[in-house]
């Protein structure tokens, strides 16, 4: 085995971890509040606090070696996850359960904390294919990050519903601490021959301190036409993104028990590995920009019509769907990044993009939260909008729910159909085709 391979498992394993304590999180948020406004709050400040970190995730990859943050990663992960352990063994009995509790929001905190400290591996794997695989391979490599993600999502799905349901967060707190230790250990002895970050900087002509530097990564960015222009289209797709966070547990748990609800991601989440498994075979084509166009209209499209009723196997289709296809997307951006940003710089960059794109999606979370508890559910319940389309829509509060996965469909599809004919387009298409690569300076 690889040592590519070798670093796929051990991020696999790592994915497991923070998956499960992330999903169980939200799972037992849910069911201990039975509140929609909480679970969109926690979503919203994960993705602020993934976005406020990104960048300067990006320069720890940039600036040291990809293994040393990876296990770096690691044991910060292994300590929050501790304290939050401590902090529910402490809570007074019901503050837990209570929205306005600062129990339940420092349990919150910490372990959002412990969760995004496993980001930084989600920054690092993509510049170690960079270094690891031939260009005319790294299509397909990607596609194997898709699929370890996939199969991640798989396993904790089931995992975090059952833990959930038979022991609590407690469970989920557990079984994280149990794996850490393992992970660390393993990727602590896998030989990773990546090139010394202080040498690269060095040939590329960068003197001083290392530094986060976002100025000269924003030059390195503007380089290339049309890359902005990639990084704000997938801003503008998490930006309704946020919605799927906000929205999605508390819709399907509306349907199904937790633990039915955790299987029922098991077997969507196959479609991630489907999807992995196609992409290492064949590639994203000659053009990675016109598979991610054509996969974004196919899932807004999706995104409008899986919630059209009120139906378990509608929102299996659709779930399966936006999985089946969600690779592709971030294969395609990973591939244009790495063909086109020097390795030295490309944690900044990867970081960057994270930041940028991830801010849009908690703007989304803490809006659509309060909106759809105060407005979409009471107008499709007993409001003009039942009275209306409630007769072959349905009524109710998970209607509600759905009516705004219906409207972020429609929006985002008009979005990618105007990104599509646009010339910044054409210019990144034909910056890709012709290799041109971004020249790095700064720190």
């Amino acid at each position: 085995m690889s040592a590519f391979h070798h670093v796929l498992v051990n991020n696999l394993v790592a994915n497991i971890v923070n998956f499960t304590v992330w999903f169980a999180l939200t799972f037992w948020v849910f069911l201990e509040t039975r509140s929609v406004f909480a679970t969109g709050m926690i979503a919203g400040l994960y993705l602020v606090l993934t976005a406020g970190l990104a960048f300067w995730f990006g320069s720890l990859v940039d600036h040291h070696r990809k293994k040393k943050v990876m296990l770096a990663s690691s044991l910060a992960s292994l300590g929050l996850y501790a304290v939050s352990f401590g902090v529910l063994a402490l809570a007074p009995e019901g503050a837990l359960a209570d929205v306005a509790s600062g129990w339940l929001w420092a349990l919150i905190g910490v372990v959002m904390l412990g969760v995004i400290a496993g980001n930084i591996r989600s920054i690092a794997l993509p510049t170690l294919v960079t270094a690891l695989i031939p260009e005319d391979r790294r299509d397909r490599a990607n596609g194997l990050v898709g699929m370890v993600t996939g199969i991640g999502f798989l396993t904790t799905s089931v995992i975090s519903g059952l833990l959930v349901a038979w022991a609590g967060m407690e469970g989920a707190l557990v079984f994280a601490l149990a794996l850490i230790v393992p992970v660390f250990l393993h990727l602590r002895f896998v030989p990773v021959d990546e090139p010394d970050p202080a040498v690269l900087r060095a040939e590329a002509g960068q003197s001083g301190p290392a530094k986060v530097d976002i100025r000269g990564t924003i030059k390195v960015i503007g380089v290339v036409p049309g890359l902005f222009a990639l990084i704000l289209f997938a801003t503008f797709n998490n930006f309704l993104g946020g919605v799927f966070m906000a929205l999605m547990d508390a819709y399907g748990l509306s349907l199904m028990p937790v633990e039915a609800w955790g299987f029922f991601w098991a077997g969507v989440s196959t479609a991630f590995i489907l999807s992995g498994i196609i992409i290492s075979r064949t590639g994203l084509g000659k053009n990675p920009l016109r598979t991610l166009m054509i996969v974004n209209v196919i899932c807004w499209v999706v995104a409008a019509l899986f919630t059209i009723q009120s139906s378990i196997v509608l929102l299996a289709i659709g779930c399966f769907m936006w999985m089946l296809l969600g690779p592709y997307a971030e294969a395609a951006e990973h591939t244009t990044l790495q063909k086109v940003v020097p390795f030295e710089r490309q944690g900044r960059v990867f970081g960057f993009a994270q930041s940028v794109e991830q801010a849009a999606s908690p703007l989304t979370a803490f809006l659509i939260a309060p909106l759809a508890q105060f407005v979409f559910i009471p107008l499709m319940t007993d409001g003009w909008g039942a009275d209306l389309i409630g007769d072959w829509y349905g009524r109710g509060p998970e209607r509600g729910m759905a009516l705004v996965f219906t409207v972020a469909g429609v929006l985002g599809l008009i979005v990618t159909l105007i990104a599509w004919n646009s010339r910044y387009f054409r210019q990144l298409s034909t910056a890709y085709a012709r290799g041109v690569k971004a020249e790095p300076n700064g720190g």
